[in-house]
């Protein structure tokens, strides 16, 4: 086990250097491709009405979770009756596939960029790669707040909880959650085709992102104070808004984030054409700006670095006593 909070430091360590270098093939892509092929004979071997394609999205997330678990399990085993130097290296890399720490800095502020040269047209392109709303009609405030509240969110997603599953865990339980975390991101619409066979997915991604979005909120709460943040404005907008949404876990970081910083987040979102009526997170204190994304991004990396170390001290004092 202790290999294993090693092969998490060094993985860390590794995202933040490197991040996720477009000309490597990602594990995620792999998983992105099973669930594809999945679905397309899942949907052709279930009865199309709602009762078969919600059971064939039940069988669909048992089936990627299984095989996204398995295959590392059995690689880092195989590695490790070998050398487990190999095997450090193998979950080392493992690892750092799992987290998004630097590629969410990188991709969020290619849009403070774009905005600072008030190329409108390539803003609205930028944050079309990280958000899942429709970008044609966004202002400036709309883009920047769209990206504070991605940077936000995946905080969360991104790396908190891939942080705690890895700590648990290590590698395998890491892509047990990255397979959980993906099918919620291809399948969990309310529109059609999705509505049905991403009903399972959707909720298992609540269900496996509702302790870690709370520690995830903590953890930046706890950050925001050590940047020297409004922590008084952070915690009173995090009792009162982190359930303006409609996932269960999003708002959690969502309003601390908006809380720290004064600014309001959320409001209408329009996604696939269609219009979204969601509540605000936050107060106007002033209105939003580019700045606010480099903000969310420093905010971001010191909830990752207060993260780990308390994950790293955690596990290495349960190891002790055992």
């Amino acid at each position: 086990m202790k290999w294993s909070v090693l092969a998490l430091c060094i993985g860390f360590g590794m995202d933040l250097i490197v991040g996720d270098p477009h000309n490597i093939p990602h594990p995620v892509v792999w998983i992105g491709k099973l669930i594809k092929a999945l679905e397309r004979g899942l949907r052709r071997l279930f009865p199309k009405t709602v009762l078969g394609e919600n059971i064939a999205g039940g069988v669909l997330w048992l089936l990627v979770t299984v095989i996204s678990t398995a295959i590392p399990v059995v690689l880092l085993w195989l590695c490790h009756s070998v050398s487990p130097w190999l095997r450090l290296g193998l979950e080392s890399v493992m690892c750092w596939q799992i987290l998004a720490t630097k590629s969410l800095k990188d991709e969020s502020m290619k849009v403070y960029k774009a905005l600072k040269t008030r190329d409108l047209e390539q803003s609205r392109f930028a944050v079309s790669m990280i958000v899942g709303r429709d970008t044609a009609r966004l202002d400036e405030k709309a883009i920047a707040r769209a990206t504070v509240e991605t940077v936000a969110e995946n905080t969360s997603d991104g790396v908190i909880a891939p942080l705690l599953y890895l700590t648990i865990g290590g590698a395998p339980l890491g892509f047990f959650y990255k397979a959980v975390n993906t099918m919620d991101s291809m399948l969990g619409y309310v529109e059609p085709p999705y509505k049905n066979i991403g009903l399972v997915p959707a909720k298992m991604d609540d269900v496996m992102n509702f302790i870690p979005a709370r520690v995830s909120a903590f953890m930046m709460l706890l950050s925001g104070w050590l940047l020297g943040l409004d922590l008084k404005g952070g915690w009173h907008i995090f009792r009162r808004d982190r359930f303006n949404h409609a996932s269960p876990n999003s708002a959690q970081t969502e309003s601390v984030c908006a809380g720290l910083l004064g600014i309001r987040l959320a409001g209408d979102a329009f996604y696939h054409g269609v219009l979204h009526k969601k509540k605000y997170i936050g107060d106007a204190k002033r209105e939003i700006e580019p700045e606010d994304i480099p903000g969310a991004c420093k905010l971001l990396y010191a909830t990752a670095l207060v993260t780990l170390l308390v994950c790293v001290c955690g596990k290495l004092l349960v190891l002790g006593g055992i």
